[in-house]
């Protein structure tokens, strides 16, 4: 049996050491390596295995790290951190005080640049290779690889745009598998795939009308032909687009067959590929879940309901809308800012629109919910996924800023349910049509209503909008929750020593409040505390010191939250430990008073 190359590989400059005949030898043993420690510790393998070869090949010829190279997607990049000092820790990778899931320039100088969100990579490298020209460096090479369906995304398209009219040292290659996490969709897909069959003349090629040098289509696994074109590249001036076709999840059946699920598979099987799954008997649903399939329920009773989503169906469960009216749910690919100002158009014509985006992914898209929704007051249905801390992917996906950016907003209605009962009866109020647009922020993860069964379909009960309420009774201290959290602030306070001191109050309407409680706590209550999973700058907790200090209230106010800081990667769990918002920490807290 020959030598383990892997183990000898420390950098870089240790593959280029190397012959090319054992290149492919290193690509299986890099594959083995990410299945291995993946099976076992969870995280991004599909995209990871599709660009093996790639990825040897780009630190085989280009002198990394002077030559800068740019990951979009970022999960991606997992051979590239293995091939970067980061093999002997990568069994961190995404744990609590491990490294990031992503390039993070704080953790390697191979990461040039941290790419969490997607079609970021272009834009980075032409800044790179534009700040070279501007020094005087006209041999570095600046690289950017785009995958995962992130090349349709409008950001990508700026970027090819500007680069198309300068003489940049830019290498963008596109990792094409025709996937990100859900297939891909739209023309785009349809003109690469046409490209690829063969099916467009050589003189016909949008990237080359766009200034580009174009090469390819060529087979991103043939690690030799792959080297070859790279070389080549190498010598040429200006812009230029390499297309590469890549299967992700190369190397596991099962991750080639079925890309979706094993985009992100949780643990297991490292050799057969079998996914450890968890028996769901007797557990609360996914929030993502109980969204999509009321959602189905209402659209099945009113046929103005428009379900949307970016490149998320599978992830935010508008899946099940979908396979039942394609022609009425949508999936626009990574394209925030499109979805919502599509949503806002379909709204101007009266339909009832769901447009479900991940906090984090909302943020892409800021302009267009203040300009084309707010602004025009309307009634558009943001339904934001993964709110609050969402765990091992860390500061890129957290979604704790989404209160206190959508806060501001003039005319925006702000709700976060309690619970996945409470989440349908505002998915059903907002159904019945509203006169303003709302954002309804509900977490990952599974709910708390463990009997939550189909039954609960059709018994919906209409949410009054701006209404708080009582959930304890108490006479000294008010705990005011919004959101999820709460039911950590109910499970301390049966921890409390003298529970009948501390009161508890349900905020799901951060905006509007409920102004008429709010005054009855502060004129009942000199102790006031609130609690939620977002940042505290602008968030609730802010919301409610503002109302304090306009009727001058002089409360003791304790906001509690997330921290002025990115939070990084862990269980949620450890992450809301670390940020004083677990049961335990606000046990303490409350007993302390």
């Amino acid at each position: 049996m020959s030598e383990n190359l892997l183990l000898h590989i420390q950098n870089p400059n240790d593959l280029r050491q190397l012959k090319e005949n054992q290149l492919p030898q290193l690509a299986q043993e890099l594959r083995d390596f990410i299945i291995d420690i993946v099976s076992v510790k969870e995280g991004h393998l599909g995209a990871s295995l599709g660009v093996v070869e790639l990825t040897i090949a780009l630190h085989y010829v280009f002198n990394t790290p002077e030559d800068l190279l740019v990951w979009d997607v970022g999960h991606q990049a997992y051979g590239h951190k293995i091939l970067t000092e980061r093999r002997e820790k990568f069994d961190t990778n995404r744990q609590l005080d491990g490294i990031s899931g992503f390039p993070k320039r704080s953790e390697s100088i191979y990461d040039t640049f941290g790419t969490g969100h997607s079609s970021t990579a272009i834009s980075a490298a032409l800044g790179m290779a534009l700040a070279s020209n501007l020094k005087g460096d006209f041999e570095k090479q600046h690289i950017a690889v785009v995958g995962d369906a992130s090349i349709a995304s409008g950001m990508a398209f700026e970027g090819l745009n500007h680069a198309g009219v300068t003489d940049a040292n830019l290498l963008v290659i596109l990792n094409d598998n025709a996937i990100g996490i859900d297939p891909s969709v739209g023309a785009l897909k349809k003109y690469l795939t046409a490209v690829k069959e063969g099916k467009n003349p050589k003189q016909n090629n949008m990237i080359k009308s766009l200034n580009f040098d174009y090469s390819g289509p060529i087979d991103g696994h043939d690690i030799f032909l792959v080297i070859k074109e790279l070389k080549r590249l190498q010598q040429i001036k200006g812009p230029k687009f390499l297309h590469i076709i890549t299967t992700k999840g190369k190397g596991l059946q099962q991750a080639e067959e079925n890309q979706v699920q094993y985009h992100a598979p949780g643990k297991f099987d490292r050799t057969t590929g079998a996914i450890h799954l968890k028996s769901e008997e007797n557990l609360p649903p996914k929030y993502q879940d109980v969204f999509g399939l009321t959602l189905l329920d209402l659209a099945k009773k009113n046929e103005k309901i428009i379900g949307i989503t970016p490149a998320m169906p599978s992830g935010s469960s508008l899946k099940f809308m979908m396979d039942v009216f394609p022609d009425r749910a949508f999936d626009v690919g990574i394209a925030e800012q499109h979805a919502v100002t599509l949503a806002a158009g379909m709204a101007t014509q009266g339909m009832v629109v769901f447009c479900n985006i991940y906090s984090t992914f909302l943020q892409r898209a800021y302009d267009q919910v203040i300009h084309d929704v707010a602004l025009q007051n309307l009634p558009v249905i943001f339904c934001l996924d993964r709110a609050g801390l969402v765990g091992e992917d860390g500061a890129t996906h957290h979604g704790v800023f989404d209160l206190a950016y959508l806060r501001c907003i003039p005319n925006l209605m702000l709700y976060a349910p309690l619970n996945e009962i409470e989440l349908q009866n505002i998915l059903y109020t907002a159904s019945l049509g509203l006169q303003n647009p709302i954002a309804i922020r509900y977490p990952r993860g599974r709910g708390v209503v463990y009997n939550w069964k189909s039954e609960h379909f059709g018994n919906y009960k209409t949410i009054e909008i701006g209404k708080a309420k009582l959930i304890k009774k108490g006479h000294t201290i008010a705990v005011l929750s919004t959101g999820t959290i709460g039911n950590n602030v109910i499970e301390a306070l049966t921890k409390v020593t003298d529970l009948d001191k501390i009161a508890h109050y349900d905020f799901a309407f951060i905006k509007p409040l409920d102004e008429n409680l709010l005054h009855t706590i502060f004129t009942t209550f000199k102790t006031i505390i609130t609690v939620e999973d977002g940042v505290i700058i602008g968030g609730f907790g802010s919301a409610i010191a503002e109302f304090a200090s306009k009727n001058n209230y002089d409360a003791n106010l304790k906001i509690i939250g997330i921290p002025d800081e990115f939070i990084e990667h862990g269980t949620v769990e450890e992450l809301q430990r670390f940020c004083g918002i677990d049961v335990k920490s606000l046990e303490n807290l409350f007993s302390a008073y």
